[in-house]
């Protein structure tokens, strides 16, 4: 059994950036994933979107962004357990908590920081009877590759963030885009909706509203769907569909370990993102509190202050001295 000061449950940017400021405070961090590698979703769907509002960088892609944190943490030695789930959390009346995985895995430690973004996920899946049929075959819920479209025939269906932004990101790859909504009204960022009117007027892709794709063809490959309109059925070559409906939260065994949960999100005291069990706190998109954001730079903040409860608890109620990094630069632990 591994024993640490910190488990943090979840290897995403937020759990990495706690490892950075739990290292500033000379405690000693073991992560848990689910996933084989660490990143979290900027790693597992969306490595090559640019993000802009990490401060001091005007524009850095996801996987730049883990890459960096990776590096940023290397001096604190975290220990990694991925592509492991984790089953269970139990409390000693010591006060320590033993983790254990679903391969037996087992960790223990003082305090716990779950940041599981959005815990287990899935996609959500438009319900056309054939579509587990073309998965891996033309049908694609993420964009980990953005090259494997180049020069393809696109239709991505949705009207969300997700859908808009790969329609504009792909705009430039792919030789045909369609985009299919139910809605006449999208659920987007008001400048992706103004980008995304801008290349249909530039005839670079073209938008089917008040529409679903209600079936795929092909024989070993996706070649073609239909789509059903108000003006009716419509098929249309494709090479790939995308539907991207986002992603279906699930908390999973978190749900079983008595913390307060609304939606499907923890719920926390913002003054430290503790939770209703003494040495559990929860940080990024897991989390939920008045006021709540879910941006990375929040999570990091959040990181940053739970942080330092966690040092208390750890050290039986002393206070962490405050130093700037200027100050006394990074020590290695």
């Amino acid at each position: 059994m591994d024993k640490t000061d910190i488990i943090i449950i979840g290897a995403g940017p937020c759990g990495l950036f706690t490892v950075f400021e739990a290292g500033l405070l000379k405690l000693k961090c073991h992560l848990v994933d689910y996933l084989p590698a660490p990143g979290g979703q900027l790693s597992e769907i969306y490595p090559k979107k640019p993000i802009y509002d990490i401060p001091g960088h005007p524009m850095i892609l996801a996987k730049d962004l883990v890459s960096n944190l990776l590096e940023q943490i290397e001096p604190f030695n975290p220990q990694f357990t991925l592509g492991e789930r984790v089953e269970s959390l139990e409390k000693s009346e010591a006060g320590m908590f033993l983790l254990k995985t679903h391969t037996g895995t087992t960790l223990q430690a003082p305090v716990v920081i779950i940041a599981a973004g959005l815990g287990c996920f899935e996609p959500r899946k438009p319900e056309i009877s054939n579509l587990s049929e073309y998965e891996t075959k033309g049908v694609d819920y993420i964009v980990k590759e953005p090259e494997l479209f180049r020069n393809k025939k696109l239709v991505i269906a949705g009207g969300g963030d997700s859908a808009l932004d790969w329609c504009i990101h792909l705009s430039d790859l792919a030789e045909q885009i369609t985009l299919v909504h139910r809605r006449t009204e999208f659920r987007a960022a008001p400048e992706s909706i103004s980008k995304l009117a801008e290349l249909e007027a530039e005839k670079k892709l073209q938008i089917i509203l008040n529409a679903e794709v209600t079936e795929l063809k092909g024989d070993q490959h996706l070649q073609s769907v239909a789509i059903k309109s108000e003006t009716g059925i419509l098929e249309l070559e494709c090479d790939h569909f995308l539907p991207l409906f986002g992603l279906s939260p699930k908390l999973g065994p978190i749900s079983d370990w008595g913390l307060a949960v609304d939606k499907n999100a923890i719920t926390v005291n913002p003054t430290d993102y503790s939770t209703n069990v003494e040495g559990i706190f929860a940080v990024g998109d897991i989390n939920t509190y008045e006021g709540k954001l879910k941006l990375i730079l929040c999570g990091f903040h959040e990181a940053t202050l739970a942080v330092q409860s966690a040092y208390k608890i750890i050290h039986k109620g002393q206070k962490p001295s405050f130093k700037y990094t200027t100050v006394t630069g990074i020590n290695k632990i």
